[in-house]
């Protein structure tokens, strides 16, 4: 890990001359989604030395009742103020990790379970960057303020205003993000109506899953300034683009030299870069219930939608699961395309870094690049072998039988197939409204 960017002394300083008057302090449980508590400005000290208290018992996948008091560890260079809040009273945050009463690091925090496979990167001399391109979807609200499925434009690819209705809300997000120090790369209108592309640079890999909670964060608050309800759902449309959180790796020595970089390879891969990938591929089916870990993921990886389904690797097509795209000298890059932003980030960048560790640990070979023609032929959803699971079930299944994967989650594994067993076991059990429409005049 690097030099802190602040000292418990800088952050008092700055609470200080900026007037806060509350702090944050977040973390996330095991399905991703961001938690806080918040306290006022006289609890800083307390909050800057870990003496926070929670009930770890409340929080999905945590901990049994007789284990639940745990402590927030503030992360010092998370510390950010909310540009969005008044001048007056303004807020800030810390994004924290998770301490038992003991003082040793809860095992079953995400946040952890990412650091340990850091550690394991950084033993073998690599550091890991990541850089996410974010698809979501732009939604009117009803008049009770609840999301509705009604897009707020017509708009495509690349389309401008008027055609483009979020043209000020992703202005109001990237000018936000970078005011929190992002470094945004492009922003644009994508396929379906009603859907938006904002990417930011890399980052390590720690801090690039803190980034990704916090962009989620600020496009929700910004589309609600907008009287929108952002939402990034997987696939909330029939029939329409569903959304992705493609994200591009590059693996750096101790040097600072990103070893995926090979000149006079034609691709400009190296062999460690080959490797990486065979890594990724091998682990495909349990690494989904990871990357894709909710029911409607797997509506967005089908056949026909700019989606992966088959696993294999191409420098041609958008549809490959992985996806090696023209570089520059020194910038070679792998893109994993099957990730989608309801992920847990800190789980799923844990377990693409691991696999990809495995793959250079045991110099696993990736097939041949898959050709145009394979890539455009249609998929056969029945052929197992060749395509990511076709369900969350399928994924958890994988998962269950990877014990490279497994061995990633520790002490989360059970919790995690436990909360997804129980969310596929409620949707299979539901009536939906296809079914209705399809059988009730029938039978």
């Amino acid at each position: 890990m690097g030099a802190s960017i602040f000292t418990k002394h800088d952050i008092r300083r700055i609470v200080e001359e900026q007037e806060v008057k509350f702090i944050r302090l977040q973390f996330v449980d095991i399905l991703g989604t961001l938690k806080n508590v918040a306290i006022t400005v006289e609890q800083l000290d307390k909050a800057l030395e870990g003496d926070i208290l929670i009930d770890g018992s409340s929080i999905e996948g945590f901990v049994r009742n007789e284990e639940a008091d745990m402590y927030l560890k503030p992360d010092l260079d998370t510390f950010e103020i909310f540009p969005w809040r008044p001048h007056q009273g303004k807020v800030a945050r810390l994004i924290c990790d998770i301490n038992r009463a003991d003082g040793t690091a809860f095992k079953g925090d995400p946040r952890y379970v990412l650091r340990t496979v850091i550690e394991e990167a950084e033993k073998m001399g690599y550091q890991l960057k990541v850089a996410p391109e974010f698809e979501f979807f732009l939604f009117h609200t009803d008049e009770n303020g609840d999301p509705t499925t009604h897009t707020h434009d017509k708009a495509g690819y690349f389309d401008l205003g008027p055609m483009d209705l979020g043209e000020n809300v992703r202005r109001d997000i990237v000018l936000t993000l970078q005011s929190m120090g992002f470094e945004i790369k492009a922003s644009h209108h994508e396929e379906a109506p009603g859907q938006h592309e904002i990417d930011f640079s890399d980052s390590d890999a720690l801090n690039s899953a803190d980034k990704i909670i916090t962009f989620k964060l600020v496009v929700k608050v910004m589309a609600q300034k907008h009287g929108l309800h952002a939402t990034f759902m997987p696939k909330p449309l029939n029939n329409r683009n569903g959304s992705g959180m493609h994200c591009h790796l590059s693996l750096y020595d101790a040097q600072g030299y990103n070893i995926f970089y090979d000149k006079n390879h034609p691709l400009k891969l190296s062999e460690q870069g080959h490797y990486f990938i065979g890594g990724l591929l091998k682990h495909a089916k349990a690494l989904t219930a990871l990357t894709n870990p909710t029911v409607n993921s797997y509506k967005r990886l089908v056949p026909g939608y700019e989606a992966p389904v088959k696993i294999g690797w191409s420098n041609c097509q958008q549809t490959s699961l992985i996806r090696i795209p023209c570089i520059k000298e020194l910038d070679s890059i792998i893109e994993l395309r099957s990730p989608d932003p309801s992920c847990n980030p800190y789980l799923a960048i844990a377990g693409i870094l691991k696999a990809g560790l495995d793959g250079i640990k045991n110099k696993i070979v990736p097939p041949k690049m898959m050709s145009k023609d394979e890539l455009k032929a249609k998929s056969n959803l029945l052929d197992m072998e060749k395509n990511l699971p076709g369900s969350l079930k399928e994924a958890l299944i994988e998962l269950s039988m990877d014990e490279v994967i497994k061995s990633v989650l520790g002490e989360i594994y059970y919790p995690y197939i436990k909360a997804k067993g129980l969310e596929w076991d409620a949707y299979n059990r539901y009536v939906h409204s296809w079914e209705v429409d399809k059988y009730i005049a029938r039978y």
